[in-house]
């Protein structure tokens, strides 16, 4: 017997679960028509630092299939007014209402990016989420990370040590999939991660959060703090590495969903 979309939906965010586990398939082998979404329909995914958009594709093909409207930002990474701009770009694209999701150091990103009134709510994965006059490394001195691998080019461009990528970014995907992200950084400036925060999006708009519980870029507890403090909507994935969005591509998309459809139409 076919199941009807809004069935697969309803049945996803009644079945979510906070300790959501990666074994979990979401909407394996099954398609929902895009006029059966409920909720708000067009996502907006934004990477972090050292990688691309291409790691959210796992993400992407779940998100896609079940019916949403998913583009992905590719900002540069040179500065954060530029890497706002691309955001922004995407937004104005947007035929309705956004779910603006950002990972790592785009977290950042969108506290400030998500105050666009496309935006209808953010959803951060293993993410800074700063205050008003706070800087994400500023935020990383109070809660320091575990990691010790990080390096900076004469030209003030930050890279991880290749030979320690997979132990500190990535380590729960295969040692192959993390050489390959390991030897095709994308170097964002030192100077983004200074960027003092004007205006942060989550004070006025609803927010998802996603702890990555083994995470070495970013300390788990400073993930709490964010999302408490936020009053986001709270999961923890056990074992998690900072590239949950890649490992665990099940979890982050039912996070997605559920901001989806829980969020108010902002426009």
């Amino acid at each position: 017997m076919k199941i009807s979309g809004i069935a697969i939906v309803l049945s996803l965010l009644l079945n979510f679960n906070e300790n959501a586990d990666a074994g979990e398939n979401l909407a394996r082998g099954q398609e929902l028509n895009k006029d059966t979404v409920s909720g708000i329909k067009n996502i907006v995914l934004v990477h972090g630092a050292f990688v691309d958009g291409s790691g959210w594709k796992p993400v992407y093909d779940i998100l896609t299939k079940a019916g949403y409207n998913v583009t992905i930002v590719q900002e540069p990474l040179t500065s954060f007014a530029k890497d706002e701009d691309a955001i922004v770009a995407v937004l104005e694209r947007q035929n309705g209402p956004c779910i603006l999701v950002g990972h790592s150091y785009a977290g950042s990103l969108i506290t400030e990016a998500g105050n666009d009134p496309h935006v209808a709510g953010l959803v951060y994965i293993a993410a800074h989420a700063p205050d008003k006059g706070e800087t994400e490394a500023g935020n990383g001195k109070l809660y320091p990370s575990a990691y010790k691998s990080l390096k900076k080019t004469a030209e003030d461009f930050d890279y991880i040590e290749p030979s320690s990528f997979h132990a500190d970014f990535c380590a729960d995907i295969p040692k192959k999939q993390a050489a390959f992200m390991a030897h095709s950084q994308v170097l964002p400036a030192d100077a983004v991660f200074h960027f003092v925060i004007q205006v942060a999006a989550w004070r006025f708009k609803p927010s998802w959060y996603m702890v990555a519980k083994s995470d070495r870029i970013i300390n788990p507890d400073l993930e709490r703090m964010y999302a408490k403090r936020a009053g986001s909507y709270t999961v923890e994935i056990a074992g998690a590495s900072h590239s949950v969005f890649e490992s665990h591509p099940q979890d982050v998309a039912k996070l997605i969903i559920k901001a989806a459809a829980s969020a108010p139409h902002a426009r």
